[in-house]
């Protein structure tokens, strides 16, 4: 009976730390033995995310936006000048540009250089009107007026040259109608020259804003692609290719708008100075006849010679 306690009592000694070290090991009541361990999110450390040099130039223009201050856009834009616009544009742009100037250029010349034609000669024939005016015949006419190189010298030397021309028996009312011929063509003639330069005017008036247009689709177009290949759309990068671009719409404007109002202006003055050579016309007309009148058709042709 000893031995068997003995024995016993050798087996407990023997199990006792396995026991504790189950207990140890098993979990508390009330806790999943198979849920993982917390650990601090402290303990945790992300590796950072390695970005490739694509993304990287992607996302450059999102921190350029994000970085820009409307101050720095302001002075960028503030930068802008006509000329800065127009030494930056493209190639084709400036030469619509540099033709449009040369339009508006040509078109204040005209303006001078018709202005100034058209005052001289109708003072000039306003003149030449009022001296032979207390004329009766075509030799006081031309005794009056003197060698005048206006329209109404011409009249009077065509009248003359016809009653020279058509002779002894020639009957009046002919050589008034051969006479009124010669005034025609004066007339016609007086009218050409005195439209050269202005149908220029009128060309550069119609076409000045499409070409204008065209030089700001073309710019536009260019602007897009600057737009594409820089992948932003930044404010102080996309302003300065489209305000290029409608400058040359500004100069077609500027070329056009002072083109039709000269134009109209100008044949405004040019039916005023025409309206005066008709005047001289029939007062050469009226001098011819008195003089048929008063010497008679074949008399009147002898005394003219």
């Amino acid at each position: 009976m000893r031995k068997a306690l003995s024995l016993f009592a050798v087996v407990l000694l023997l199990a006792s730390p396995s026991m504790g070290q189950q207990q140890a090991n098993s979990p508390a009541p009330g806790v999943d033995a198979h849920a993982p361990a917390h650990i601090p999110d402290e303990a945790v450390q992300t590796p950072p995310v390695q970005k490739s040099p694509v993304e990287l130039a992607d996302t450059a223009p999102e921190q350029v936006k994000s970085t820009a201050t409307p101050h720095d856009l302001g002075s960028a834009l503030g930068e802008l000048s006509p000329w800065s616009m127009f030494v930056s544009a493209d190639a084709v742009v400036k030469a619509v540009m540099i033709c449009l100037a040369f339009a508006s250029l040509a078109t204040w010349t005209i303006l001078l250089a018709k202005s100034a034609s058209f005052r001289l000669a109708r003072r000039q024939l306003e003149r030449s009107l009022l001296r032979i005016s207390a004329c009766r015949t075509l030799p006081e006419a031309e005794l009056a007026l003197g060698p005048k190189t206006d329209v109404l010298g011409s009249f009077l030397s065509a009248a003359t040259e016809e009653i020279r021309i058509s002779g002894h028996g020639s009957s009046g009312s002919g050589i008034k109608a051969r006479a009124a011929s010669r005034f025609s063509e004066i007339v016609r003639a007086e009218s050409r020259a005195v439209r050269q330069g202005i149908g220029i005017l009128a060309t550069i008036g119609a076409t000045a804003p499409f070409v204008g247009l065209f030089g700001t689709v073309w710019g536009i177009m260019n602007s897009f692609i600057g737009i594409s290949k820089s992948q932003t759309t930044n404010l102080a990068v996309v302003a300065p290719g489209i305000a290029e671009a409608l400058l040359a719409t500004a100069f077609g404007l500027v070329a056009a708008i002072p083109a039709v109002v000269i134009y109209n202006y100008l044949t405004r003055v040019m039916r005023a100075y025409l309206d005066l050579v008709g005047r001289a016309s029939g007062a050469t007309e009226r001098l011819l006849s008195r003089t048929l009148e008063k010497t008679g058709a074949g008399a009147d042709i002898r005394a003219a010679e």
